[in-house]
């Protein structure tokens, strides 16, 4: 049986501002971290939680790409 090829990942994350909860669909970057994102709502600037890579990682609704990918620690690091 040959193994499984490995799931493409998924490309547009939901983040959600931890201020005022509103959810954007955003298109994350494949080839760099985003560590920070500016709510297109109340216009809080989002930054990483301590122990994650980027904001996808700390607010969205799926990790970034490498994280998918690879797992923990996969990523900017």
């Amino acid at each position: 049986m040959l193994p499984a090829e490995p799931k493409a990942p998924l490309l547009t994350s939901i983040l959600t501002c931890p201020v005022c909860q509103h959810a954007q669909a955003e298109q994350m970057p494949t080839d760099a971290c985003q560590w920070f994102y500016e709510c297109t709502n109340c216009h809080t600037v989002l930054k990483p939680l301590a122990g994650d890579c980027c904001v996808y990682c700390s607010y969205g609704s799926v990790p970034c790409p490498p994280i998918q990918a690879q797992g923990p620690g996969s990523c900017c690091g």
